[in-house]
């Protein structure tokens, strides 16, 4: 697949002709060629994104969300190609592709409707006759990073909201999955957006430092999103520090799901499989750590290791699986460290095992605890710990004893319990009786600790790309004291 820039509404390569390439993770063979860009190249995208934002800034919210809309379409319309993409780039399942289309459309509708909520308020004042108000108004250019797991679901959170608030913006693509992402890219251009709105750079993963830090240091860039890991995102915290850019940071994850006593077993069983293994794991709120009270936990272990036995795992590119490739070996060998760790010091396999390519099986460690790496590090694989406990306190405890809080669940038949426990859970989203895996474009989606600092999604998604401005006018003669 061949992989263009997209620079002030132009398909570009880079002036010195550099590319790179991407390969499959199940048989090494080319996946795709995309553009190596230069610091000029970055350069370019963002200066062309701060010319664009002048006159976009101004346009109506009718003509934003049109265009929004004529884009949910057109990336609808490019469903085969991405599915493709993804399972060469990334080794991705059928499921997981057509699941991030499904959501990165609906996003796109959801930022269409937001064109009409970038509200302010009028502020009662103390001066007689100054009337005053607070008003929300577009930032500038704001830089999206954007991974490769969920690539265009995230790809599309990185630009949408910004589009909607009158922002111009510039993607960083993925290099994993350069042509995935540059067919998200594609969909929004062919939706009729002005040039230089929308930019899109890739590059080499020897050059993302460089080209980052570039255009964060550039004045036309007034935000940055990122999404990835937590060690990626401390240094993109760190150099918009330097800069003072302010910066939205969706991060690491372990997500604890908590089995209470009073549980139904089959829905928690349930919820606990899709949560864990979905995209084989590699996903934020990925279920991570399942902690089960010891009265239940036999029974529980049982049906969650039957089921996980039963889970599809194969090449996606060949047929439907629930289980496609992992994205890289370097993915296996950590899974495979993870699981002798946790055996060497105790724990039972109860499903799956390690791997030697990247086709890894659902795989369930019963008895983790706190001394194996398993119980503290996110695998960000189909490799899960359980953990038992005694008792709610315990439960909620053991929830909390992690530095990462994307994401959580809580399964007991008493809403009223569970909704208590969801309280003293230090993460930023909670589910009760539902995985923890689950996205809706209009919700505040962020988490707290190592998981990231601001969020994403409606009402919040409004605020992160606006600037919030008190602007008065005063309507009647005024005194002043000298």
């Amino acid at each position: 697949m061949q992989v263009f820039m997209l620079v002030n509404g132009e398909k570009t390569r880079p002036a010195n002709g550099a590319m790179f390439e991407r390969r499959n993770p199940l048989d090494g063979n080319v996946a795709s060629r995309a553009p190596a860009a230069s610091l000029e190249d970055a350069i370019a995208a963002v200066q062309a994104a701060a010319v664009a934002f002048k006159t976009w800034s101004k346009t109506g919210p009718g003509e934003r969300r049109s265009l929004l809309l004529n884009a949910a379409q057109k990336l609808t319309s490019k469903s085969a190609e991405l599915t493709a993409a993804m399972a060469a780039e990334t080794g991705a399942s059928a499921a997981w592709a057509a699941f991030n289309i499904q959501l990165a459309a609906s996003a796109l509708v959801e930022a269409a409707a937001m064109t009409t909520r970038i509200n302010g308020e009028v502020i009662p004042s103390d001066v007689p006759g100054n009337l005053a108000m607070s008003l929300r108004q577009p930032a500038g250019v704001v830089l999206g990073i954007a991974p490769w797991n969920a690539p265009v679901i995230l790809a599309v959170r990185a630009i949408a909201a910004p589009l909607a608030c009158g922002n111009s913006v510039v993607l960083k693509g993925s290099e994993t999955c350069p042509a995935t992402q540059g067919l998200v890219i594609d969909a929004l251009h062919d939706a009729g957006f002005p040039k230089g709105v929308i930019n899109f750079i890739t590059h080499a993963p020897a050059d993302a430092a460089v080209v980052v830090e570039a255009m964060i240091a550039h004045p036309a860039v007034r935000r940055v999103n990122f999404t990835g890991s937590t060690h990626v995102g401390k240094s993109i915290a760190s150099t918009c520090a330097r800069y003072l850019k302010p910066a939205v940071l969706e991060l690491g994850g372990k997500a604890p799901f908590l089995v209470l006593d009073d549980a139904d077993l089959d829905a928690a069983v349930n919820a606990a499989i899709f949560g864990a293994f979905a995209n084989s794991g590699q996903i934020c709120m990925s279920t991570e750590r399942i902690i089960v009270d010891t009265s239940i936990a036999d029974a529980f272990v049982s049906r969650m290791a039957a089921r996980a036995k039963l889970l599809s795992l194969g090449d996606p590119r060949k047929g439907d699986v629930v289980l496609g490739s992992v994205v890289d070996m370097s993915t296996v060998q950590r899974c495979n460290e993870l699981i002798d760790d946790a055996l060497d010091k105790g724990a039972l396999l109860v499903a799956g095992g390690k791997a030697t390519d990247t086709l890894m099986p659902a795989t369930i460690l019963d008895h983790v605890t706190a001394d194996m790496r398993l119980y503290h590090e996110e695998a960000f694989g189909p490799v899960k710990g359980i953990v038992r406990v005694h008792g709610e306190e315990a439960a909620i405890a053991c929830a909390n004893d992690n530095d990462y809080g994307l994401s959580s669940a809580v399964f007991s038949r008493d809403t009223a319990r569970a909704l208590e426990v969801a309280k003293r859970l230090e993460t930023g989203i909670c589910h009760i009786n539902a995985p923890t895996v689950h996205d809706e474009p209009q919700m505040p989606f962020g988490g707290i600790k190592y998981s990231g600092i601001g969020q994403f999604g409606g009402q919040a998604g409004i605020n992160a790309f606006t600037d919030l401005r008190w602007i008065s006018v005063q309507t009647t003669a005024r005194s002043y004291p000298f």
